[in-house]
């Protein structure tokens, strides 16, 4: 028996090998974009951290998950789209965010952030371990896109405090606030 029998497939109602690899060839070229994307570098500062040292797992895990939900973030807000926010974002961060997808979607308008560069700096870490406050001196080309227009090309330097907070599996962020200084 053919999978697509075993599926309740007819012969009339199989996906044409054409289809197949022309979803196999978009597939391809979203993971390369995606991968072009995950150039986020993040370096972490954690020598002044108070009143708890961070372990250097924990060192690890924090700078893997804030790259990661910056990479999400970006695919977010280029291509309108929420799935990304899912996994790396709770609470305030979330929420903002998902105004903010909302709002570019209804303007027609979409942001890229391209070659970002997270400077990071531990500045509290809870005794309990359940949140740390981090200031991010974040340097990035930001390009605004009005459809496939670009309207704004520019290269930012910007200061947020963020919290973030562990949860099953990673560091999740709480808050994200974009500050004039630290």
């Amino acid at each position: 028996m053919s999978i697509a029998a075993a599926n309740g497939l007819s012969r009339s109602s199989r996906i044409a090998p054409t289809t197949v690899m022309a979803f196999v060839l978009v597939l391809g070229l979203l993971f390369h974009a995606n991968a072009a994307d995950s150039t986020v570098q993040v370096q972490l500062d954690s020598k002044n951290t108070g009143p708890r040292a961070i372990e250097s797992a924990t060192e690890r895990g924090i700078v893997r998950d804030y790259r990661g939900a910056w990479t999400s973030m970006a695919e977010a807000l280029e291509f309108n789209t929420l799935d990304p926010l899912d996994g790396p974002f709770t609470g305030d961060a979330k929420r903002l965010l998902r105004d903010t997808v909302a709002s570019q979607e209804k303007s027609g308008l979409r942001r890229k952030y391209l070659d970002q560069n997270h400077k990071l700096e531990a500045v509290f870490y809870a005794p309990e371990g359940d949140v740390i406050e981090l200031h991010d001196t974040a340097e990035y080309q930001l390009q605004v896109l009005d459809g496939d227009k670009l309207i704004e090309n520019e290269r930012v330097t910007l200061h947020y405090v963020v919290l973030m907070t562990p949860s099953a599996d990673r560091w999740m962020v709480r808050h994200m606030q974009a500050v004039s200084q630290f």
